[in-house]
């Protein structure tokens, strides 16, 4: 009977750790998208911004360079978190893009953060809430917040370009190192409102 105690103690205790062991599989496979998908973000807006500085448009380059660089941050914190999780990723897959006109480009932005914005970051969360993977929550939270905005920045160019030029744009932008929370200089306050982080450490654009 003791032997059998033992082993019925053992399997529960072995069962026990297994499941405690199990990997959130939905939030990992989430990360990874995430991972990919903000990766080729920044280098699609680093494109962007090439392509509209060659067209005379210094203003919407300089923003296309900020987003490139909030999305590079998402995608970093992404990445930690994975690696948190104990999953070894063998650098960004970057996807296919086209580099077309300016406003074609804006209009593309603002497409892919609409997306973001309402599909893909609040599933990614929802998962990640439902398997208690805190971490992923918190990058998702980030980004998605991020996203939020570059979406109304690129509306409000592409609509000054639909007008005949970039007046009334901000020609300076500063973004946080440690979310990716993008700001124009005159809407910057003196800590992130997402994650605390002193304005002093932001990267100026």
């Amino acid at each position: 009977m003791k032997t059998i105690a033992r082993f019925i103690m053992l399997t529960f205790a072995a069962g026990v750790m297994f499941g405690c062991a199990q990997k959130p599989v939905k939030s990992i496979e989430n990360l990874k998208a995430a991972y990919n998908g903000e990766s080729t973000a920044s280098a699609k807006y680093a494109a962007f911004a090439e392509k509209a500085k060659a067209e005379g448009f210094d203003t919407v380059a300089v923003m296309f360079l900020a987003t490139s660089k909030a999305e590079a941050i998402h995608a970093a914190n992404h990445l930690k978190v994975l690696e948190k999780l104990g999953e070894k990723v063998e650098g960004p897959e970057i996807g296919a893009f086209v580099v077309l006109s300016t406003a074609e480009n804006l209009d593309d932005a603002m497409k892919g953060e609409t997306y973001e914005v309402e599909t893909m970051y609040p599933g990614f969360i929802a998962a990640a809430e439902s398997e208690k993977v805190k971490d992923a929550v918190k990058s998702f939270s980030w980004a998605v917040d991020t996203e939020k905005k570059h979406q109304a920045f690129y509306k409000k160019a592409l609509d000054a370009l639909n007008s005949g030029g970039e007046s009334g744009l901000p020609l300076n932008w500063l973004v946080c190192p440690v979310c990716g929370n993008t700001y124009d200089l005159g809407s910057v306050t003196t800590a992130c409102d997402f994650c605390m982080t002193n304005k002093e450490k932001f990267i100026a654009f």
